[in-house]
């Protein structure tokens, strides 16, 4: 259970963090959405350019340096050690965005401010609500794409073949489908620049969600350069546009997991998804 202060409309938040029953974690969590809301549609609107960078503990993990978790080597972001990488381009080009999103647990903050020096603008959890209730889709309808990991923006745009995703999500697709590499995307920055910002400049959305990764340390900043828009960061909220998201992942408690018949899950990295709640298989 957690605090109605915490409740974003049409969404079911399963995330156990004590935080989420305290008063004091952050007290003006609701004006706070209400004004995030607003300025992400007067800069759409207004077809100006930012980048939004989401922390979460897996980012400190690569920004220090740390082998766990998906910053180990091998694991998703690189193939290689970090001393066979320039990793200097992630820790200063996690400096160079514009504005930064992070989760009100208070230990995530407390991580942030050690490889981070910039304010922290929002809560993460604005963008993994905005995406549970459809807000973002509803509201940027015609003007909005994604950019995420290959495999998944491919079962993505599989999905949205189907009118009953359609009806869903409440609009019919989505501008652009960019894609990332799936796995070890930090091996080499300029090429993977290079292949996202090739895509970019025949691009035609005025906002983008995007959930890339580690790389995003390197690789957000520079997006505006080769396609004026919103670059918006919202972490794993990508798995469940593709249908993979774990239902205790902050805000998605009640999200149903569309899936085809027609995809092979097994060339998908999966981010915890476990197959519990709610599903939708489509033939």
């Amino acid at each position: 259970m957690y605090l109605e202060k915490y409740k974003i409309s049409e969404t079911v938040n399963n995330d156990r963090n004590p935080c989420f029953n305290n008063e004091g974690t952050y007290p003006y969590f609701q004006e706070e959405l209400e004004g995030f809301k607003s300025f992400l549609s007067s800069m759409v609107n207004n077809k100006q350019s930012s980048t939004f960078y989401k922390f979460g503990d897996g980012d400190y993990r690569f920004l220090k340096q740390d082998p766990t978790g998906s910053a180990a080597p091998g694991k998703r972001a690189l193939s290689k050690p970090y001393d066979q990488i320039n990793h200097q381009q992630f820790t200063e080009g996690a400096q160079k965005c514009d504005y930064y999103t992070c989760e009100i647990y208070p230990e995530n903050r407390d991580m942030f401010y050690k490889v981070i020096n910039k304010n922290i603008n929002y809560p993460a959890e604005y963008g993994y609500g905005l995406v549970a209730n459809k807000w973002f889709f509803k509201t940027f309808k015609g003007k909005i794409g994604l950019i995420g990991a290959d495999k998944k923006i491919e079962l993505i745009k599989s999905l949205m073949v189907y009118p009953e995703y359609h009806d869903y999500l409440g609009l019919d697709s989505f501008n652009d489908y960019i894609k990332v590499p799936q796995r070890f995307a930090c091996d080499d920055l300029e090429a993977t620049e290079k292949f996202v910002g090739e895509q970019l400049k025949n691009s035609t959305s005025d906002i983008f969600l995007l959930g890339i990764g580690h790389v995003k340390s390197g690789l957000l900043h520079t997006l505006k350069k080769y396609k004026k828009a919103v670059y918006l960061d919202v972490g794993s909220s990508i798995d469940a546009l593709a249908g993979i998201i774990e239902i205790n992942r902050p805000y998605f408690g009640d999200w149903v997991n569309f899936q085809t018949r027609k995809f092979d899950y097994r060339t998908l990295d999966f981010l915890n998804y476990q197959g519990q709640g709610k599903h939708k298989i489509l033939d």
